[in-house]
């Protein structure tokens, strides 16, 4: 499931290394961002000086999650952590508690970006390192011309729906469109569509 989080409130409790990375990824989200925690990583402080994020420099209240979509508990603290999951699952706000499987109402996954290309790797928090694993293989196959393509396929579907095409005729076209076929008709000079894994 890709949940889109722009202009959602979202916060992140904890903002050392892994709170950062947390922070990070729900910015590239566009999610607008609160953060609780007495101290921060130097990035995460820049943030907060630019604007990006909104940071309390304190501990967690339970009526930080007044208003919250999502809540992420990336502290050290596992009762901190514990307070934050509990207090979510009472408000029924999404929860994830950073390497508590347990606790996680979703999964960060690893994911390959080419444009707006996603492809998500979970392990359901089992093995994280594994993911990221597969993440970079990913990475090194699937070629970064995959974000023109898509913009591309993204404006004929757009053509397909504006005429009056049958139905069944459209979902025909649109999957020859999305076809590999049609991938190397368009970029002949990257045929093959996925690059050949590295030899280890």
């Amino acid at each position: 499931m890709f949940l889109k989080l722009e202009g959602r409130e979202c916060l992140v409790v904890g903002a050392g290394k892994i709170g950062e990375s947390k922070i990070r990824s729900l910015l590239v989200a566009h999610a607008n961002m609160r953060v609780v925690a007495p101290t921060a990583t130097a990035a995460v402080a820049a943030w907060a000086r630019a604007g990006v994020i909104a940071w309390e420099a304190r501990e967690f209240r339970a009526t930080d999650l007044d208003a919250v979509f999502l809540v992420v508990a990336a502290t050290s603290s596992v009762e901190v952590n514990d307070a934050v999951f509990h207090e979510a699952q009472r408000r029924h706000v999404l929860c994830n508690v950073v390497d508590d499987p347990e606790r996680c109402d979703f999964y960060y996954p690893a994911v390959v970006r080419r444009g707006a290309l996603q492809v998500a790797i979970s392990t359901e928090g089992r093995s994280p390192a594994l993911a990221q694993r597969l993440r970079r293989e990913f990475e090194r196959q699937l070629r970064p011309v995959y974000a023109g393509w898509l913009q591309w396929l993204g404006g004929a579907r757009k053509q397909l729906f504006a005429s009056r095409v049958a139905l069944e005729q459209r979902r025909t076209q649109l999957r020859d469109l999305a076809s590999r076929e049609s991938f190397e008709l368009h970029y002949p000079e990257h045929s093959p569509l996925l690059e050949a894994p590295h030899e280890r």
